[in-house]
């Protein structure tokens, strides 16, 4: 009886009937947050946004575009790349690190892949998301498969795809939304990132925004399986090339006169009904055009998994402080919230494993992207003889500091002498950022490799005087090889 009940009240709700459904609901006006939302989207691409903003929006382009040549030297930039020869499609879009052009849907993916093909790639604490990893290789794509669009476009649309989906996962509820519905935030937040930065360079109406809204929603998944791939292949593909290509996608089908439904946000079967109930739509627009999430946003130092960052540089800054020798050390102790601790604990993959890069850290002295990438180096006994020294601890109280991510590392010697350095400001995040200098050694570490010093230090100069660039199209020089 419920049953047929509930449905005689659907159908007297009901518009014109449809053949899938047998139903079709009627069209409601769009709410006052969400036209508000769509008219911002529309504008960003002729704001201009604080220095503040553009500085950490560059330092960001440059971090991802350097993530993106330096993962085609890893195995899911190697099957991103191959996926690019067999299906590459058209050529108009560039692909990092490499002499490969596609069309701008397959691009996104592929430069997508490449620049989560590691733990290079930046992060948002308050979102629980890696919003540079999708966002810049969409709003890229577009950019080249749009052509004329200049630096400071490009600029403005990256900014407000951080702005964008950082958002949307925050007002879902970021840590506690993941922890208590088994959600991964992740490809929520960069398909919105993704298709709010590739429809800001397209030049979308704000109609249109709030559709790009629609398709991002319809294509966001949330499934936390990727937990268990261990190639860290099906990762950068739902961290970045998936988001990265949908975003794209939605923007070139609006382009095309595709149309979607008004706010996918409020209203029957909407969005936030369907992630989580709690969530106030108001939170998409919390401070927008106050507060650029990009200032918020984290660059990773260690080219390793973010709850690792913490560790790293505590050790760093014990060692400076009281020079020691591996063979000198008893015993470790890192401490972790005790989410950070489980995504590293004794992992199979050398770059989110802290007890390997501990030890790794003892020996080296520093944790290098090669070292971080050194598989065959887990079994090395060296290696095993340092990191039998290494306890993690699961800790509760640092669990309490989140989306803070904060370690407490203590050092024993064989002669008793024990030292301990907590850190919270990791270096890179908001709280601790890196200056210029320190993005740019990143990021020639990582590119010169690849493409050579000399079209790194020209990719570098490129991104630090983007406003003088007419056509996105010139980094395409830079950012391949020959």
């Amino acid at each position: 009886m419920h049953m047929k009940i509930t449905r005689r009240r659907v159908l007297q709700t009901a518009a014109v009937a449809a053949p899938s459904l047998g139903v079709s609901w009627a069209a409601t006006a769009p709410s006052p947050v969400i036209l508000q939302l769509g008219e911002y989207m529309a504008a960003a691409a002729g704001r201009a946004i604080p220095e503040e903003a553009v500085e950490k929006t560059k330092h960001h382009i440059l971090d991802t575009f350097a993530a993106m040549i330096s993962g085609t030297t890893l195995p899911p930039g190697k099957a991103a790349l191959q996926f690019a020869k067999l299906h590459g499609g058209e050529k108009t879009v560039s692909i990092a690190g490499s002499t490969l052009l596609c069309g701008a849907i397959d691009g996104a993916m592929v430069n997508g892949m490449l620049a989560h093909s590691d733990e290079t790639d930046d992060s948002h604490a308050p979102a629980q998301c890696h919003p540079g990893c999708a966002t810049i290789p969409a709003a890229f794509a577009a950019a080249e498969e749009v052509g004329n669009v200049d630096g400071t476009r490009f600029l403005r649309a990256v900014a407000l795809g951080y702005d964008i989906g950082t958002r949307v996962t925050m007002t879902l509820g970021a840590l506690p939304f993941q922890m208590e519905t088994h959600h991964s935030s992740h490809s929520i937040a960069e398909t919105f990132c993704a298709a709010a930065a590739a429809a800001s360079v397209a030049g979308l109406s704000s109609q249109q925004m709030r559709w790009i809204l629609d398709y991002a929603a319809q294509q966001a998944a949330g499934v936390a399986a990727w937990q268990r791939d261990s190639e860290h292949i099906e990762k950068s593909l739902v961290f970045a090339g998936w988001p990265a290509r949908n975003g794209v996608t939605a923007a070139l089908l609006m382009q095309a006169g595709a149309t979607g439904v008004d706010d996918i946000m409020t209203g029957t079967d909407n969005f936030l009904l369907a992630f989580n109930p709690k969530a106030k739509v108001e939170g998409l627009v919390d401070k927008l055009g106050e507060r650029y999430e990009i200032t918020r946003t984290n660059i990773k130092k260690w080219t390793v998994g973010s709850p690792i960052q913490a560790p790293l540089d505590a050790m760093e800054a014990i060692r400076q402080k009281h020079p020691f020798e591996a063979a000198q050390v008893k015993a470790v102790t890192a401490r972790l919230a005790s989410s950070d601790a489980n995504t590293v604990n004794n992992r199979d993959m050398p770059d989110i494993c802290v007890q390997h890069l501990l030890a790794v850290m003892l020996l080296d002295r520093t944790a290098s992207f090669a070292a971080a990438h050194d598989r065959p180096r887990m079994k090395d006994p060296a290696v095993l003889a340092e990191r039998a020294k290494i306890n993690l601890v699961f800790d509760e109280a640092l669990e309490k500091l989140h989306p803070v991510r904060a370690a407490i590392v203590e050092v024993e010697l064989l002669d008793g002498t024990k030292w301990s350095e907590r850190v919270e400001a990791v270096r890179g995040t908001a709280e601790n950022p890196m200056t210029r200098d320190e993005v740019a050694t990143k990021a020639r570490d990582l590119m010169a490799p690849v493409v050579g010093a000399a079209k790194a230090a020209k990719l570098i100069d490129r991104i630090w005087h983007l406003e003088q660039v007419k056509n996105v199209r010139e980094l395409r020089a830079s950012i391949q090889t020959s």
